[in-house]
C-alpha cells in the first residue's frame, strides 16, 4: 500500500507553516506587553529537585546544541524573517539542524531564546524526534560562538494543542531576568488529510551553569 502521507517537502513545509504562524503570534504578544508567566510545578510533581538559576551571560551566538538524554548533537543555524516578516524555519534539506530565531534572545542572555527543529521527514526521524521524551532535570548544552558553554536544565515538557495554543505560555518568560531556552517541534497525532500534526512539543529550560 502506498504511503498516504504527503511527500517529504510537503510535510516539512506544512510543519514550518505552523511554526511561522505560532511565532508570529509570539511576536505580536511581545509587542502587546503580555505578562511573564509563573514557574511550572511539573518538576515538583516528578519529585525532581532543580538547581538554582545561573546569572545571564554576555551575548554570543549559538553554534551547536547537545542534548545527551536523547542523543542530539546538532548544528544551530541562524534564522530570521522573510520578506513577509515571518520567521524562517530550518532549511528543508537539513532536517538534522536546529534553527535559532536570531531576532530574539541569544541563548544564555536574559529572556527566552527560541530553538525550533523538525520532528521527522517522510521516512526518517529528524533532529527533535525524541524531544517529548525529555524530563525535568535533564540538560541541554549550547556551545556558543565565543567558545563558552551554556548549560540549561529542563524544567517543563508540554504538549500544546494547536487549536488551543497559548503563545505566551510557549514563548514568554517564565521568570523575569532569567536566561531561558525553548525547544519546539511538532507533536501529537499526524493528520494525513491536512498534512499537519495536532500539537507542538515545547520544552522549557533555564540556565544553570557554564563551561568552556
Amino acid at each position: 500500500m502506498s504511503d498516504p502521507r504527503p511527500s517529504r517537502p510537503a510535510r516539512l513545509m506544512t510543519a514550518a507553516a505552523w511554526l511561522l504562524l505560532l511565532l508570529g503570534l509570539w511576536l505580536w504578544g511581545r509587542e502587546s506587553g503580555l505578562p511573564a508567566l509563573p514557574g511550572t510545578r511539573d518538576a515538583d510533581a516528578a519529585g525532581v529537585q532543580l538547581p538554582p538559576a545561573h546569572d545571564p551571560l554576555p551575548p554570543a551566538r549559538p553554534h551547536r546544541v547537545d542534548i545527551p538524554a536523547i542523543g542530539v548533537r546538532a548544528p544551530v543555524v541562524r534564522r530570521g524573517l522573510d520578506r513577509d516578516r515571518a520567521v524562517d524555519p530550518p532549511p528543508y534539506d537539513r532536517p538534522g539542524a536546529v534553527g535559532w530565531y536570531a531576532g530574539g534572545t541569544e541563548p544564555g542572555r536574559a529572556g527566552a531564546a527560541l530553538f525550533v527543529g523538525h520532528v521527522d521527514t517522510e521516512s526518517d526521524p529528524a533532529v527533535f524526534y525524541d524531544l517529548s521524551a525529555l524530563k525535568p532535570g535533564q540538560q541541554v548544552r549550547v556551545l556558543r560562538a565565543d567558545g563558552s558553554l551554556a548549560v540549561f536544565t529542563v524544567e517543563d515538557v508540554e504538549v500544546l494543542r494547536r487549536d488551543r495554543f497559548d503563545p505566551a505560555r510557549a514563548y514568554g518568560e517564565r521568570r523575569a531576568g532569567r536566561a531561558e531556552l525553548r525547544l519546539i517541534t511538532c507533536g501529537g497525532a499526524f493528520d494525513p488529510a491536512t498534512g499537519s500534526y495536532a500539537a507542538n512539543v515545547v520544552v522549557s529550560a533555564y540556565l544553570t551553569g557554564t563551561g568552556a
